[in-house]
């Protein structure tokens, strides 16, 4: 057999090492493209969704380019963030990066564990009655959190602040690669964009998160591992797995 080619549709990570364990273990050559890039919408874009800023009190963020074009967008329809704004944020990285635009206050920033759950339990009864602004990414599924807000009874809006932009992979040779690692329904519209008609052939597919199965589905693009599991806690792990099975 020969050397096994291995595509992961995201920017290579900080941490590496996993990836450099399976390529010394296995002899196996890992490739890391972006399929899209997030990028925030124009104010021309945000205002479609016809949606007064100084309206809500408070807003949930889940990731930092949200954070960013937030503040892009009040920059740009000259909306003043008021001083009384509260901030719950998924997780502590995220709320760690709201002092890029604003000084860092506990008592009106708060930060869950990662889960849509966390991000409820902090608001609980004392902030029941904002209204609240859930930050999201055009195409992204919202259910987990929208479910939770609206079983609580809460007040809030989504609103769109960043859209996925497919890249150019057509200097990609789809067929040289033996697997390739999606994340997202946005890798799947990226590949059909790039690859019109595409059918995998002998590449198979790891899926990493629950989003995307339906949307490969869709596409007729068979699944080879469903990550992450119990046993397959990881892409790097979905990978160990594919090239033991495959060596």
């Amino acid at each position: 057999m020969g050397m096994k080619k291995i595509l992961v549709s995201q920017a290579a990570p900080m941490n590496t090492a996993p990836y450099t364990a399976l390529t010394e273990k296995f002899g196996a050559q890992i490739d890391f493209k972006p399929f899209f890039l997030i990028e925030p919408l124009t104010s021309r874009e945000f205002r479609t969704q016809r949606l007064n800023l100084p309206d809500y009190t408070a807003i949930v963020f889940s990731a930092r380019h949200t954070i960013d074009a937030y503040f892009k967008i009040c920059e740009e329809l000259r909306v003043k963030v008021p001083e009384t704004m509260k901030y719950f944020c998924t997780t502590e990285a995220v709320a760690m990066y709201l002092q890029k635009h604003i000084v860092f206050r506990k008592r009106k920033i708060f930060y869950g564990t990662g889960t849509p759950e966390s991000v409820l339990s902090l608001i609980g009864p004392k902030h029941k009655g904002e209204n609240f602004l859930i930050t999201t990414t055009g195409g992204g599924n919202n259910e987990a959190i929208t479910k939770l807000f609206d079983a609580a009874k809460l007040k809030y809006t989504t609103a769109v602040f960043v859209k996925p932009v497919s890249q150019d992979l057509k200097d990609l040779d789809l067929d040289s690669y033996d697997l390739a690692v999606v994340y997202n329904p946005a890798d799947v519209k990226s590949l059909q964009e790039n690859f019109p008609g595409y059918k995998a052939g002998n590449l198979k597919f790891v899926t990493f998160g629950k989003h995307i199965v339906d949307a490969m589905e869709e596409a007729g693009l068979p699944i080879e591992i469903k990550a992450p599991t119990p046993q397959v806690p990881s892409a790097a792990k979905a990978i160990e797995l594919w090239l033991q099975d495959n060596a």
